[in-house]
């Protein structure tokens, strides 16, 4: 019974399953059919819709075609109407040119008929002129040479007594207009700015208290002064003169970090290579910081302001530095002062004034390290560093290697003089003292007439002996003039040069 029931339960379970998949392949059948007509009908919209989105990028394609030729014609008709356009002006020129070609050729036919008829009178006039001259020269017994000559030696000899008087008309009215105001202002600014004067020497002397420091200053076999001499840059002098060193350099402010390095050692009483390095980084970070608020104060006592800080630092080195043994810091503010006066009372602007007057000699900061002249390494330091015009010409001009052409240039000129003129203000030496002198000296007797010459109150004035016979007494005024011109030109002095030319004729008679 079991069997039979197993064999018909695995019977029924065979046909029901090959009956459910009978149904499920006709049921799959149904659904793939199904599917397939729905991909069909998509599919023939999807055409349709491609076909008329195609369609229309066709149209649109061919409308911007259509415009886009529509618009090239458009430029080439435009550019057809400017060539024809231009044509009809070219036509036009054409015949403007040919027109005045025509009126040019006319105007020249003209012109060298009228030149003939010209070369036909000159001639004419030549002919006439020589028979005119021949006639002069029966009538006068001279020749047209000689008459000419003579016509100009008396236009010259007349034309001499009247510059001579022009000259004297000129001086006197300068003298009348000019004089006063000029020595008002001047000896006003003096009196506002009256300074010390400052003598100082191109050496540094150190006291020492004994003869036995030069002993440890030199050190063994001279090790410590040549660390010195290498490490400052200076030159150490040690002699016979009793209890004291020279330091010696061309540069002022390597001298003055070498005093400050030889004070500190001798104060500390090790000397030796590795104390004297040491006292010179010190000196020398204390003679920069002094530089600096000598330059930073000079700009603040002038009223200075924005100056360039490498400026300001090269001001300060000039406090180190001398001319003729003036200060040169002291000078410049000085004139700095002077200028500024001297430009209120002329109506000018003060603070123009001042910075070119303290900033006119800052070339002599470093004209040991650069070749020219001071004036013109002043002019092209403050270039560099952004200097107005104005105040580079002054200082360029101020010792006129280039021509003042301002009022600027003129008062730094004249403060300069002024501060450099001053009773003790410089000192020269006597060599070069005596050399001028004696080029004032040569100067006038270079003069034909000239007897005797005499260079007097330490060349500021120049008095001349003239040989009356040889030159009358209008001609000393021009004279005068001439050594003045000369002297302003040749030499180089602070302050003024008189000149005064003596003219004595005596006449001796004897009774008997």
């Amino acid at each position: 019974m079991t069997v039979v029931t197993i064999v018909l339960s695995i019977a029924c379970f065979i046909v029901g399953g090959f009956a459910s998949y009978l149904f499920f392949k006709h049921g799959l059948k149904n659904k793939y059919d199904g599917i397939l007509r729905d991909a069909e009908a998509e599919a023939e919209v999807i055409k349709k819709n491609k076909l008329l989105e195609v369609k229309e990028k066709f149209l649109n394609k061919k409308a911007d075609l259509e415009k886009e030729v529509a618009q090239r014609n458009q430029k080439i008709q435009q550019a057809e109407n400017k060539l024809k356009q231009r044509e009809l002006v070219l036509n036009q020129r054409q015949e403007e040119i040919q027109r005045k070609k025509m009126e040019a050729e006319a105007v020249k036919e003209n012109l060298e008929a009228q030149l003939s008829i010209v070369d036909k009178k000159k001639e004419e006039l030549e002919h006439m002129q020589r028979q005119e001259i021949e006639k002069l020269e029966a009538i006068s017994g001279l020749s047209a040479e000689e008459a000419k000559e003579r016509m100009v030696e008396s236009l010259k000899e007349e034309a001499k007594t009247q510059a001579q008087s022009y000259i004297n008309d000129i001086m006197d009215d300068a003298k009348l207009t000019a004089s006063k105001e000029a020595k008002r202002i001047v000896i006003q600014s003096i009196q506002r700015v009256a300074t010390e004067t400052a003598i100082e020497n191109s050496v540094t002397v150190f006291h020492i208290e004994s003869d036995e420091i030069k002993g440890r200053i030199i050190g063994r076999e001279g090790r410590n002064i040549r660390s010195f001499e290498q490490l400052t840059g200076t030159n150490l002098i040690i002699d016979d003169t009793p209890e004291c060193v020279t330091i010696s350099c061309f540069d002022p402010v390597r001298r003055e970090i070498g005093r400050v390095t030889m004070e500190n050692l001798i104060s500390d009483g090790r000397i030796h290579p590795a104390r004297i390095e040491e006292m010179f980084h010190k000196a020398e970070s204390y003679v920069n910081q002094r530089v600096q608020e000598a330059g930073e104060q000079a700009a603040f006592d002038t009223g200075t302001h924005d100056l360039h800080p490498e400026l300001v630092k090269t001001l300060g080195r000039l406090r180190y530095r001398t001319s003729y043994g003036q200060n040169v810091l002291n000078h410049s503010l000085e004139v700095a002062y002077l200028a500024g006066v001297m430009a209120s009372e002329l109506g000018i602007d003060p603070s123009t004034a001042r910075r070119a007057g303290l900033l006119h000699d800052i070339g002599k900061a470093i004209d040991h390290e650069v070749e020219g002249s001071h004036a013109v390494i002043g002019a092209d330091l403050a270039r560099r560093f952004g200097e107005r015009p104005h105040i580079i010409h002054a200082i360029e001009a101020h010792h006129s290697d280039v021509e003042p052409n301002s009022v600027l240039d003129v008062l730094v000129q004249a403060a300069d003089a002024v501060s450099a003129a001053r009773p003790g203000a410089r000192k020269e030496t006597l060599d070069a003292y005596v050399k001028r002198l004696e080029k004032l000296e040569e100067i006038a007797n270079s003069y034909d007439g000239v007897e005797r010459t005499y260079a007097i109150q330490a060349g500021r004035e120049v008095r001349v002996m003239v040989q009356p016979d040889k030159i009358d007494e209008a001609q000393t005024v021009v004279l005068a003039h001439d050594i003045a011109s000369r002297i302003e030109n040749e030499l180089q002095y602070p302050g003024q040069v008189k000149v005064i030319v003596i003219r004595e004729s005596r006449a001796v008679g004897i009774a008997k």
